[in-house]
C-alpha cells in the first residue's frame, strides 16, 4: 500500500481542492510529495496519514473548531490572509472553515451578522464570506454595515435562495463572487483565490 502513488491530477480529486492549494500545501510541507522527472509524485499512505494526523477529510462531514478568536486589534503575523466565515448552519460554516484553514487561511466564524460585525470592529479581515439569508440581520445588511466599516473590505455572498434582486443588490454593493448552495470545495477556494489576487 506504501506503494501507490498519485499523479497531481489523482490528489485534486483525492482531496477535492484546486492546484494552486495542493502547490501551497506542497510548498509549506504539509503534503509529501516526490519530484519525478517533471511531474510531482504524491505516496496515497503519506497523504492519508497526513489526512488523519490533522483529523481532516474532504469533503467535511464532522464538527470543526477554529480555535479562540482574535481579541482586541490583533492582526495575522503569519502574513496569511484572514477571512470571516459567516453562517447560521453550523455544518457550512465548520465546512468553510475546516476548508479554508486546510489551504493556509486564517479563518474566523461567526454564526450570524451581529456577531460578525463585532469581529469586524475589533480584528482585521482580508475577505468576508457570507451567507444571505440568515434570521435576524440578512447577508445584504450585514455587507452594507461592514463595509461602512471598512470601505475596501472584499465579500463573497454563498447562498441557496438566489433571487435576481438579491443578485442585483450584491452588485450594486460591489460584491466580489456570488455561489450558489450546494458548491464544491474547489470552486470556493478558486473564488477565495481570485478575490484575494493569489
Amino acid at each position: 500500500m506504501d506503494d501507490v502513488f498519485l499523479t497531481t491530477e489523482e490528489v485534486l480529486e483525492y482531496l477535492q481542492v484546486n492546484l494552486r492549494t495542493v502547490y501551497r500545501l506542497i510548498k509549506a510541507g504539509k503534503i509529501p510529495a516526490v519530484r519525478v522527472g517533471r511531474q510531482w509524485r504524491f505516496r496515497k499512505a503519506d497523504i492519508d496519514r497526513w489526512l488523519s494526523s490533522h483529523g481532516t477529510a474532504l469533503p467535511a462531514s464532522e464538527p470543526f473548531t477554529a480555535g479562540a478568536p482574535a481579541t482586541g486589534s490583533e492582526r495575522s503575523t503569519t502574513g496569511r490572509p484572514r477571512v470571516l466565515v459567516v453562517d447560521d448552519e453550523a455544518a457550512i460554516r465548520d465546512l468553510l472553515t475546516k476548508t479554508l484553514m486546510l489551504a493556509e487561511y486564517e479563518v474566523e466564524e461567526a454564526p450570524d451578522g451581529r456577531a460578525a460585525l463585532g469581529l469586524i470592529r475589533t480584528s482585521a479581515f482580508d475577505l468576508l464570506i457570507t451567507d444571505l439569508k440568515m434570521p435576524g440581520m440578512d447577508g445584504l445588511t450585514l455587507i452594507r454595515e461592514a463595509r461602512r466599516l471598512v470601505p475596501t473590505l472584499p465579500v463573497i455572498i454563498i447562498t441557496a435562495y438566489s433571487t435576481e434582486a438579491s443578485a442585483i443588490e450584491a452588485a450594486n454593493l460591489g460584491v466580489a463572487g456570488y455561489l450558489s448552495k450546494p458548491f464544491r470545495i474547489a470552486k470556493i477556494l478558486g473564488a477565495v483565490a481570485r478575490v484575494l489576487g493569489e
